[in-house]
């Protein structure tokens, strides 16, 4: 098999192959390992290969899984593998080895896949960019020189490289979704609830935080969810089993669905002119496939965002570093064991009092409702999956002399006055992603779905987002809109 072979099939054609003995899974892996080879020192999505780890895992390949002999990557976050480090783009774990497997990970494991390495990601999956300082930035494979999004950018860029068709991503307030935006990929949010993060977690970010995968088409995504779906032992969410395989809801029509849209932002302004055109653009694709589709004003607030979903993640941030703390038996150093901008933001974290946390996660259960009752009328909400095109590296980076001056009123214990500024703060990364984040406060399913690219031939994500529990309607209409306006084929020279 050639590369361009190798690139024309998605993650179940080239496990079908292995099935029915027209390519040996060897092989397949040595192809993968090939073109990771010569595509990673551009693009810097592996940071740690695991090749030997892989091939000793063929030896034990029993072919009843059905991604048997796939070769894969798996995010260096949060996914526990026996005997791997797990570094989460921190150098304070830089020595660490997992001692057991995730829930997950056994649950690839009997689904066949090879692991080959782990991915990129930034700082605890803080941001929504891949740039952290122990591995450097990830590259867009579109333009090298533009961000391939977070948390997940080291898996989107992979996947959109072809060194793999599939591979895994985590979302907390978009890290699925906004690197399958930036790297021209098919990227589902699961509900919530719907992959155990156990047994080393319970819930991240008061349940935001989700499992899941980037893929070049609709269906690897729906097997994919199909064969790690479960609760684990004592879990916090419990959801209720999909009625169907979700690769059987990928052939089914979605029927006349009812969505609404809307090309303005919380915060009163537009996404750039390319978003919107994807908006307009896709609005017009679902009226000609026959669904009901109305531009009408949303439900999202801004200080849903800037106040609300910062308070819980500041502060929980300050929680991550107190664990890191356990695991080094002293305080953690800024900029030494943890970037500088993670260190403020654990700071500034312990400042809010137990009353404010409480309040917030009030207004979080209110604005879930708020949004529940909207799903009342439509189906889906259409908005861009992004505000904006993706970036140039470094560009949403908070500047050394931002971070040096709030490290001295950290330490001269003025965090009330930061406190003041998250709001003006919060709206520089909100201006970049202005609608994902609400999806996971809510727990519903959302995804982003590559149709359109701009003038610059960047990719630019449509996002569609819908009930809790019915990701089987939006793998429908996924389903559906991939067959009206293929995407497949569309793939970087990198």
């Amino acid at each position: 098999m050639t590369f361009e072979e190798y690139q024309k099939n998605d993650a179940l054609g080239l496990a079908q192959l292995i099935k029915k003995k027209e390519i040996q899974a060897a092989e397949l892996f040595d192809l993968a390992v090939g073109r990771a080879q010569e595509a990673n020192p551009k693009i810097n999505a592996i940071v740690q290969e695991t090749y030997d780890y892989g091939r000793k895992m063929m030896e034990n390949l029993d072919g009843m899984g059905p991604f048997s002999g796939l070769p894969f990557l798996i995010k260096d976050l949060g996914i526990f593998v026996k005997g791997l480090p797990l570094r989460s783009g921190c150098r304070g774990y830089k020595d660490f080895v997992c001692p057991e497997d995730s829930e997950l990970t056994k649950r690839l494991r009997k689904a066949g896949f090879i692991f080959m390495g782990k991915t990129n990601t930034p700082e605890f999956g803080l941001t929504p960019f891949t740039e952290p300082r122990l591995f450097g930035p990830s590259r867009n494979p579109w333009n090298l020189e533009r961000s391939t999004g977070g948390s997940s950018g080291g898996s989107a860029a992979s996947v959109a490289a072809g060194i793999v068709p599939l591979a895994t991503a985590s979302d907390g307030g978009g890290s699925i979704r906004i690197p399958a935006s930036c790297c021209g990929l098919f990227g589902m949010k699961p509900s919530r609830g719907r992959i155990t993060l156990g047994p080393q977690y319970g819930d991240l970010w008061e349940g935001g935080v989700v499992e899941g995968c980037v893929s070049r088409s609709v269906r690897d995504t729906a097997a994919y969810l199909d064969a790690m779906q479960g609760a684990g032992v004592g879990e916090s969410y419990i959801i209720e089993p999909p009625e169907r395989p979700y690769l059987e809801e990928v052939q089914k029509d979605p029927g006349s669905l009812r969505i609404a849209f809307n090309t303005s932002t919380p915060f009163g302004t537009s996404p750039e002119e390319s978003c919107k055109e994807a908006v307009l653009n896709a609005a017009k694709l679902l009226a000609d496939l026959g669904h009901e589709v109305e531009e009408v004003e949303l439900p999202y607030r801004q200080e849903d965002l800037t106040q609300t979903f910062i308070t819980v993640v500041y502060a929980q941030t300050a929680a991550t570093l107190q664990v890191l703390e356990e695991y080094l038996g002293r305080k953690v150093g800024f900029a030494s064991d943890v970037e500088p901008a993670t260190w403020v933001m654990g700071r500034l974290g312990k400042t809010f009092s137990a009353q404010e946390y409480a309040y917030q996660k009030l207004k979080w259960a209110e604005m879930t409702r708020r949004i529940g009752a909207f799903h009342q009328k439509y189906d889906l909400i259409l908005t861009s999956t992004l505000g904006m095109e993706p970036f140039e590296i470094g560009a949403l980076q908070t500047s050394a002399a931002e971070l040096r001056l709030a490290k001295l009123f950290l330490n001269l214990g003025l965090g009330s006055v930061l406190k003041s500024k998250l709001k003006s703060l919060a709206q520089k990364t909100f201006s970049w992603i202005p609608y994902t984040t609400f999806a996971n406060m809510t727990g519903q399913p959302s995804m982003s779905v590559p149709l359109h690219w701009s003038e610059k031939g960047l990719p630019v994500g449509v996002m569609f987002s819908g009930r809790v529990g019915e990701e089987g309607l939006l793998f429908r209409l996924a389903g559906q809109l991939e067959k009206a306006q293929p995407w497949f084929d569309k793939v970087p020279e990198v």
